[in-house]
């Protein structure tokens, strides 16, 4: 398979406006669909997965030289597992929630009814672009919303394909595909949609989120950040370091739940650095320029930010223990391992998302957790132990996303599980009924059968109605 140079094409304003209302009248009858219909709509996208399934590979191959294992590990299999797991609980989410009526309220019952908000926005992110697409993309369905896609333009093979897969599926007044740059986002976030999901950096978070302010539009942001590992003094180091390079140099780093940076006990370190160069070796081979298992930085302007994060740590006392080599014309940056790490760098000042791991000793683990604690919340934290003291100490008195023990980015697997962030990490969470939530609204229901007491407490107001009053708070 050979690259070929491809621009996603910018989408004029008229016709976002143009596909906008078209959903927008077409939102009810896509609501009112049955539980079968939702399913019919889903089965019809795994069939398009499976379909297109060599195509993907072709095109996350030509985006940044993807290997079609990896694609069908870390794009393929998420999206057909959350399809399945959707279509086997659709018709338990769907149905109304009973709750309980307060006594005080005899007569009456009360019940949850999860109806769709309507017309929702889904900007995705390059790194990983079906999965993160597709994921909320079925949520959204299975809660019945018409939906306007925005992938980026930085995967244009894998956006144009997307676009291509959506069209044979869905008709446009139910799901559409927007191509084109952070221009085409701007005319998009200008609608008033009633929900957007994001995924992306914080930075442009934020900007979603001030955009959906003005129409009030509730948002799930998945972001990242800097996801902590620590290794204490009990774990198997051999099993942590082949998981921890593993979760690093997936997708040559450009996954947002990889271990950012790594805490190992002191008396570890030398170990962790043999069993991580073991790892790679075994993984990557001698050369792992030459590894088609080993992806590229997706474009020439992430190869130079981090390289200017290696340079910037080298110039400030930085050591390299592992890797460092580099190509600008494949952008393609070795597997790299670093120490002696100033805390002040741009490395540990901003999310990496490339292969570099920077490895940092300790010996009084609340010293990890008063560091872990004075940056922002982390999508994910990583503990690597066999005491169970020390796990529960680290996840009470740390706070994160998600959390896996002994292993790392494992829990975005388990559709059972809610994956999101907190704050800076995020906003909402993603997968099975959670997603279902995120793109629901939980709307509550009363219905009297019977009068109640609540007609005896009605004005005029007087000493009798008072007594009542007192007794119903006293008592209810």
């Amino acid at each position: 398979m050979s690259a070929t140079v491809i621009v996603s094409p910018e989408t004029k304003a008229v016709e976002i406006q143009r596909i906008f209302a078209a959903q927008q009248k077409n939102q009810f009858v896509v609501g009112n669909t049955s539980v079968s219909e939702r399913k019919a709509k889903l089965n019809k996208l795994h069939k398009a997965i499976e379909k297109y399934r060599p195509q993907i590979k072709e095109a996350l191959y030509n985006d940044y030289r993807k290997h079609p294992s990896e694609v069908d590990l870390t794009e393929i299999f998420p999206i057909t597992s959350e399809l399945k797991h959707a279509k086997s609980h659709l018709r338990r989410w769907m149905r109304k929630e009973r709750v309980h009526t307060p006594i005080a309220m005899m007569g009456s019952s009360s019940y949850i009814k999860y109806e769709p908000k309507g017309v929702v926005l889904i900007i995705s992110p390059w790194n990983f672009p079906f999965n993160l697409t597709f994921g909320p993309l079925i949520s959204a369905i299975a809660a019945g919303n018409t939906v306007i896609i925005k992938p980026s333009e930085n995967t244009p093979h894998s956006s144009a394909l997307m676009k291509k897969m959506i069209s044979d599926v869905f008709d446009e007044n139910e799901v559409a595909v927007i191509e084109g740059s952070a221009s085409t986002a701007t005319s998009l976030l200008k609608l008033p949609f009633n929900h957007s999901f994001f995924t992306g950096a914080p930075s442009i978070g934020k900007i979603v989120m001030a955009a959906a302010a003005k129409h009030l539009t509730s948002v799930t942001l998945e972001l990242g950040g800097k996801s902590p590992t620590i290794i204490d003094e009990t774990a198997s180091i051999k099993t942590a370091a082949r998981r921890i390079a593993w979760g690093k140099y997936v997708n040559n780093g450009q996954v947002c739940i990889a271990p950012d940076y790594v805490f190992v006990h002191e008396n570890k370190k030398d170990e962790f650095l043999k069993a991580v160069d073991e790892a790679i070796k075994t993984f990557y081979l001698e050369d792992a320029e030459k590894e088609t298992s080993y992806a590229r930085i997706v474009n020439n302007r992430h190869f130079d930010r981090v390289k200017s994060y290696i340079d910037d740590a080298v110039d400030k006392g930085a050591k390299i223990e592992i890797g460092g080599q580099m190509d600008s014309d494949q952008n393609y940056i070795a597997p790299t391992v670093m120490t002696n790490v100033s805390k002040d760098s741009a490395m540990m000042t901003n999310e990496i998302f490339g292969p570099v791991m920077p490895v940092y000793t300790f010996t009084n683990l609340d010293e990890v957790i008063k560091e872990v604690n004075s940056r922002e919340k982390p999508l994910a934290l990583y503990i690597y132990s066999k005491s169970r003291k020390n796990v529960n100490h680290i996840l009470a008195n740390t706070r994160a996303g998600g959390s896996c023990i002994n292993h790392n980015a494992a829990h975005f697997f388990n559709t059972h599980l809610p994956f999101g962030g907190s704050n800076n990490s995020g906003i909402g969470k993603a997968h099975g009924r959670e997603g279902f939530k995120s793109f629901s609204n939980g709307r509550g229901i009363f219905k009297q059968h019977i009068p109640n007491a609540l007609e005896l407490l009605m004005p005029p107001y007087n000493d009798f109605k008072q007594k009542l009053i007192d007794l119903t708070i006293k008592y209810f």
